[in-house]
């Protein structure tokens, strides 16, 4: 009989789930902590992290919290090599980590795009290069993308270029670590509800309507041919694909959670 519940079971599985603290990397970490990993939860905001661990934990889960900047190479590397310490193996990296910051491309200043690049490029390959020494085969990665990648939008020009960048990446990891057996893939979601996406109904004074950000959601829904957009879980629920033995055989790919809007 095929074991459907197997296929998707990460026990004893050591996962860590950069960005954790909130959203998209909130939903991953608690999915995969109830297939049965051991998750670190890994955020810049510590507090944040010890919050979702804690939610986990109470829940039946293995979680615990770890504080780390992605962009900084040695903070990513230490993290890794703690984790393995403490664990004995890493065999589940989420890329998670992301900011966006929303303006015209010629009023984005240097030290601006720096700073998004720092985190939604560099992560990536600090993260990639520090879990490919450590993993065995069957080690599994995946980087959080964005539909950007495929669709150009106003406003977005650092976002854009980080992303796309980590897309290349995501290739070229899967080539070289995969001689490894290391699988290396990509997430590519359209827009999600999440504290980032939140800020488009924020007004001239920094506070929210509920009803300009349901104008917004409501736009951005009808982009496509399903008329959605996407809860956190629905991108956790690919994640566990791409690193369940139900993807054992999938390898540089890019995943579009998007309900279509791609092919609009």
């Amino acid at each position: 009989m095929v074991d459907i519940a197997g296929a998707f079971a990460l026990p004893g599985k050591v996962a860590i789930v950069t960005g954790g603290a909130a959203g998209i990397g909130e939903a991953t970490a608690a999915v995969l902590a109830a297939a049965g990993a051991r998750v670190v939860v890994s955020d810049w905001d510590g507090d944040g992290a010890a919050r979702v661990a804690t939610a986990i934990a109470a829940e039946g889960g293995d979680a615990v919290a770890r504080g780390v900047d992605v962009s900084d190479a040695a903070a990513v590397t230490a993290l890794v090599e703690e984790v393995v310490a403490e664990f004995g193996g890493l065999d589940i990296l989420v890329n998670n980590a992301g900011i966006m910051a929303r303006r015209p491309v010629l009023e984005i200043s240097p030290e601006e795009f720096d700073r998004i690049l720092s985190v939604n490029l560099k992560g990536v390959f600090y993260g990639c290069q520090a879990a490919g020494r450590v993993m065995g085969r069957g080690g599994r990665i995946v980087n959080m993308l964005s539909e950007i990648i495929d669709r150009g939008t106003a406003e977005t020009g650092s976002y854009a270029a980080a992303k796309k960048g980590a897309e290349a990446l995501t290739r070229t990891f899967a080539v070289e670590l995969g001689q490894l057996g290391i699988r290396v893939n990509g997430v590519a979601p359209a827009w999600t509800i999440t504290a980032m996406t939140r800020q488009r109904g924020l007004n001239k004074d920094g506070e929210f309507e509920p009803g300009r950000f349901d104008e917004v959601k409501e736009k951005l829904a009808a982009l496509s041919p399903l008329g959605v957009v996407n809860d956190p879980i629905d991108i956790a629920y690919a994640v566990l694909y791409l690193v369940s033995e139900a993807g054992r055989n999938i390898n540089g790919q890019v995943l579009r959670v998007n309900s279509g809007s791609s092919m609009t």
